[in-house]
């Protein structure tokens, strides 16, 4: 199609005012309302299974059968699983706080050398956005479809020891919707074997399993164990698996999980100790009464997969029909989580999203994937389906295919 005739076409789009949003991966009202049943469901019954008064102080590791639904999503046994508040993001800021600020599991703080965070990518925006803050320079590597580059991974961790930390979205990940292999998670799970003082020059991995159960395709994903493997090669404590239940319950008021070694865990649990007497317990009961058993999980998962499947379908359809086979971009299809990576061409994908946004969709910022939201390529963007419509999808991905194509043909 020529430039005059895209042109014509798109301004007749921008002409509808519409008003589109798929800028963040949030569970729709039809998904949180699946868990509107958590009102009221203690029925007067505080008393958790080890006699412990959810309504009273105390019990900072959490509720012993909620810390049973936080081994299901983690994988890690439930004497390893911490439950907290509704935010594991706040975990995630709590351990890399004290990684570099005051040493964990026995390491040395970080702070006053130059510290280093292996970030893969395209990659979630909020780790990098933790890391910036605390003034750990970000290192990328490339993002395979069976999971980070492990030859540049490793390459990092044996010969810069100032390379600290790693982030990994290990299923489903934020935004290409991976999910690692079992050689990845095995050559993870050995990264901080690689140093000859781990103490001094620690290595932690940050395992943030927010997508643990969110599958949607015909076949579950299967993601190694990566507390097996640690405890095989005795790095435990150098492993820090995060997980909650923002996108299978009620987004701001689930519960988050934290799981490790029990060396690592005492020391949180002493850091915690002076901020907060313990969590809100009522709630951590209200989930595990809800979702008692990992089969009630598993039954509840699929009824957010029959909300949520529909929408990822019209998004591939919709690029399909755009785009596909035009050479013009290439994108995911994930079997799960909530986002799809879309590349176009490099350059062009500050424009798509500019073009986009005044024909009335707002799209995630080009470059958030990266860290600095510098992507070097300005290729990839990352499309979020699960708070629209299906009618919506379709008309958003009408406007991507047209940005796309109009970008391309005015840089011809």
């Amino acid at each position: 199609m020529n430039l005059e005739i895209l042109e014509r076409e798109f301004e007749a789009v921008v002409a509808r005012n519409l008003s589109l949003n798929l800028t963040r991966g949030k569970p729709n009202s039809a998904q949180v309302a699946l868990s509107d049943d958590l009102d009221g469901i203690l029925q007067g019954d505080f008393i958790c299974s080890d006699g412990m008064d959810a309504r009273n102080y105390g019990g900072l590791r959490g509720v012993p059968e909620c810390r049973e639904l936080g081994s299901y999503l983690t994988d890690y046994p439930v004497d390893l699983v911490f439950a907290a508040g509704n935010s594991s993001l706040q975990l995630m800021y709590l351990i890399l706080e004290t990684i570099v600020n005051s040493g964990l599991a026995g390491s040395a703080p970080l702070s006053g050398s130059r510290c280093k965070a292996i970030c893969p990518v395209p990659g979630y925006d909020r780790h990098f956005a933790a890391t910036d803050y605390l003034g750990v320079e970000m290192v990328c590597v490339d993002l395979n479809d069976d999971g980070p580059d492990m030859e540049q991974v490793e390459d990092l961790v044996k010969n810069d020891p100032s390379t600290a930390i790693m982030w990994c979205v290990p299923k489903h990940s934020n935004p290409t919707g991976c999910t690692y292999s079992e050689a990845v998670v095995e050559r993870i799970a050995r990264l901080p074997l690689l140093r000859e003082d781990p103490d001094k020059h620690p290595f932690f991995v940050l395992w943030d399993n927010a997508y643990a159960v969110h599958d949607f395709g015909d076949e579950p994903s299967h993601l190694a164990s990566i507390h097996e493997h640690a405890m095989a090669v005795e790095t435990l404590d150098r492993i820090v698996a995060f997980a909650s239940t923002s996108k299978i319950t009620h987004a701001g008021a689930g519960v988050a999980f934290l799981a490790s070694g029990e060396r690592l865990l005492n020391d949180i649990e002493a850091r915690l100790s002076v901020m907060i007497i313990g969590f809100d317990k009522v709630n951590q009961l209200r989930h595990a009464r809800f979702l008692p058993s990992r089969a009630r999980l598993e039954a509840h998962m699929r009824r957010h997969a029959e909300i949520v499947r529909p929408l990822f379908e019209t998004t591939e359809q919709g690029l399909q029909e755009q785009i596909g086979n035009t050479g013009l971009a290439t994108w995911t299809q994930p079997n799960g989580g909530y986002f799809v990576s879309l590349d176009v061409p490099g350059g062009l994908a500050r424009e798509v999203v500019a073009l986009a946004g005044s024909a009335g969709l707002q799209l995630t910022a080009a470059g958030a994937t990266y860290p600095y939201g510098n992507d070097p390529n300005d290729a990839n963007i990352r499309i979020a389906p699960t708070f629209a419509s299906p009618e919506e999808v379709e008309e958003a991905m009408a406007i991507v295919g047209m940005s796309v194509q109009l970008a391309a043909a005015r840089h011809r």
